[in-house]
């Protein structure tokens, strides 16, 4: 343990945290909403924090994001081939004096790995180099990612349970994601943290163009987020003419499903509206039959949460980390959507039954109370006072030994 975080653990003042992210502003998804909040509420809570995240090639340097210091550092990893490995090899040096540069200017006394990829391997770096105590939290990255990255990746796998094992606490948004950690990664322990949600945005001026009678699926289009199979089940549900299908959000998939919608001939009733702003997202919802989320994995989903903050009634994906804390047939239908009959069923359901409607909402209103980004930050400054209590410990057993 370096003497900085000797002395914030000796006096009992909040440690120094920096939240190694995946992804950050400009970038929007759910990871970077998590810790942008959680970085306000830390900070609004006397916590000194600081947002490492990793470099596009966009060379962004050192900004400031909501009054917290977010720096963009680059994260080479080795690769397969020559050419690959010659760059890593020339770019390494560069990348690695940026990361000590970090450390020396903010001395974290604690980095907090969010959303394990190149950020991680380069936190657990920084963890071995300079006996940094590390916190890890996953965010389903292993089980829901669109390019499998770690079913490719053998060193990213290999940084993992490296990193599970030396983290003083891991953790996850869902006993889903905890249990594929342990299962998968070699993880022992691991506690849930979950997700948490605003409350309502302010109203915009232009709202969100939205209007009739409509079901509303939002998020990034990527194919783990299963719009596709919402489409589908959509072309063949038995609904009134007058019901649209609204798909918010952009991706890499806008394209193949603007594709299947035209091959489909439903392009007078399902809109892919594109990215909407947290507001016009927040009054789309209220107004919306039901708000459906497909994924074919979901880690946790805070857009479930925005729906019930809206009330919105809920039709959420079965496969992921939603059983963990939904309740079924009572603030939300949960289904497979990959069973395209079943989701038919639960739009049609939905979209028919005013009173059904009405009942979930309430439902979902009355639970949207318990995840609020505020418990979700002091839930993280239980575990940092832990982790610097652990750590404490073991420095003095280390230096018993000596």
């Amino acid at each position: 343990m370096d003497e900085r975080a000797a002395a914030a653990a000796a006096t009992g003042s909040p440690p120094r945290v920096a939240l190694v992210s995946s992804s950050y502003d400009p970038y929007v998804g759910g990871v970077e909403e998590h810790v942008r909040q959680v970085a306000r509420r830390l900070r609004d809570d006397g916590v000194d924090v600081e947002v490492w995240t990793v470099d596009r090639g966009e060379s962004l340097g050192v900004r400031e994001v909501d009054g917290v210091t977010v720096r963009y550092l680059s994260t080479p990893l080795p690769a397969a081939s020559v050419g690959a490995a010659l760059r890593f090899l020339l770019r390494l040096p560069s990348a690695w004096r940026r990361w000590a540069d970090a450390r020396r200017r903010f001395r974290p006394d604690l980095v907090h790995v969010h959303c394990f990829g190149p950020n991680g391997a380069y936190a657990l770096a920084m963890h071995r180099r300079f006996g940094i105590p590390l916190i890890v939290t996953s965010h389903g990255e292993t089980i829901a990612d669109d390019h499998a990255v770690f079913a490719r990746s053998a060193l990213l796998r290999t940084a993992l349970r490296r990193a599970l094992t030396a983290a003083a606490r891991v953790t996850a948004p869902s006993q889903f994601v905890i249990d594929d950690l342990r299962r998968n990664h070699g993880l022992v322990g691991g506690v849930v943290v979950p997700n948490g949600v605003e409350p309502a945005p302010s109203a915009t001026t232009t709202g969100s163009g939205l209007g009739g009678r409509y079901l509303l699926g939002v998020g990034r289009l990527g194919r783990m987020k299963g719009f596709d199979l919402l489409i589908d089940a959509f072309a063949r549900a038995e609904l009134d003419r007058s019901i649209r299908l609204v798909i918010a959000g952009d991706g890499p998939e806008r394209d193949r499903l603007r594709i299947q919608v035209a091959r489909l001939g439903l392009t007078d009733r399902i809109e892919l509206a594109g990215r909407l702003d947290a507001a016009a997202v927040a009054q789309a919802m209220s107004g919306a039959l039901a708000v459906v989320v497909p994924s074919r994995v979901e880690a946790f989903g805070i857009v479930a949460l925005e729906a019930w903050r809206s009330g919105a009634p809920l039709v959420m994906t079965n496969r992921g980390g939603a059983p963990d804390f939904m309740r079924d047939g009572i603030d939300a239908v949960l289904v497979d959507p990959e069973d395209t009959a079943a989701l038919c069923r639960a739009i049609e359901r939905m979209s028919a039954d005013e009173n059904l409607r009405m009942q979930f909402a309430a439902a979902g209103r009355e639970r949207v109370g318990e995840f609020t980004w505020t418990r979700v930050a002091h839930a993280y400054e239980e575990l940092y006072a832990a982790a610097s209590d652990r750590d404490r410990g073991l420095d003095r057993r280390a230096r018993r030994r000596a």
